[in-house]
């Protein structure tokens, strides 16, 4: 409780600060609304010369952009300036944070938190509400059930990988780009369908880095789509089990960098 105390103080101080430049917040989030969204526009206009992308209409991969969107949008709220652990590394402003009264992971978290991130998260939003309302499925009370239990434990995924993809600076004080690929370059895989990859490519980011488990999965389950892996059907719910491990093997690499940091140049 005393470390989420302390990230919503740290959180709301970088609040206020961002509304002290209410234009410059203005157009900042408009602008990540406006990119953000320049990936969905390319979807809609490849839909104008295609049917079906790997077996998935345009309402349906809208589905699947708009929770891997949403998912990554979250977790890059709440924690993204994580990443630039490895700048703090090289300059020495680490040491600062070491010798506070409050946890380095909360301090990092909330360092220069940007509210202007809800521009990618409302246009995440705008297409994941447009794509429920559309698709046309039988809503069921499981398959509603779904839809929260995907965005809680696709965020909860992101958020481990973040975590693991900035720790690692601890010993190479500056991967942040390695640590992209496996967070923004995820996301972007997950928002089409994995029928259009190959099979070795789909097992991989099942069984290596599980990103077909942030909206993949809970998809299938809610769209009634049949795993092109052939996998029980209880690997739809194996989100909570993913999101645990992850966080067990983040928290313990966090914990490993923090013990093995040696101050500037280590």
């Amino acid at each position: 409780m005393a470390n989420a105390r302390a990230y919503l103080l740290l959180a709301r101080m970088w609040i206020r600060v961002s509304m002290s430049y209410r234009t410059s917040f203005v157009v900042l989030t408009i602008g990540q609304f406006l990119i953000s969204g320049l990936d969905f526009v390319a979807i809609v206009l490849m839909f104008t010369n295609i049917d079906a992308l790997g077996g998935f209409s345009l309402t349906e991969i809208a589905f699947l952009y708009g929770g891997s969107t949403l998912c990554l949008g979250l977790a890059d709220l709440i924690l993204g300036n994580i990443e630039r652990l490895g700048r703090r590394i090289r300059l020495g402003t680490l040491d600062a944070m070491m010798v506070r009264p409050v946890s380095v992971y909360v301090q990092m978290c909330a360092d220069e938190f940007a509210l202007r991130r809800l521009g990618r998260i409302t246009q995440g939003g705008l297409v994941f509400a447009w794509a429920v309302h559309a698709l046309d499925i039988d809503w069921t009370a499981a398959r509603l059930a779904m839809v929260p239990y995907l965005l809680v434990f696709g965020t909860a995924i992101f958020l481990a990988i973040f975590t693991m993809g900035a720790a690692v600076q601890f010993w190479t004080a500056d991967s942040s780009e390695l640590a992209n690929a496996f967070t923004y370059g995820g996301s972007t895989l997950a928002q089409f369908p994995m029928t259009i990859y190959p099979t070795e490519a789909i097992k991989a980011l099942t069984f290596v880095i599980p990103i077909t488990f942030v909206n993949w999965y809970p998809s299938l389950f809610i769209l009634d789509r049949s795993d092109p892996l052939g996998l029980p059907g209880a690997v739809r719910f194996g989100g909570p089990v993913v999101a645990a491990l992850l966080a067990a093997m983040a928290a313990g690499i966090w914990r490993t960098g923090i013990r093995h940091y040696r101050s500037t140049g280590s």
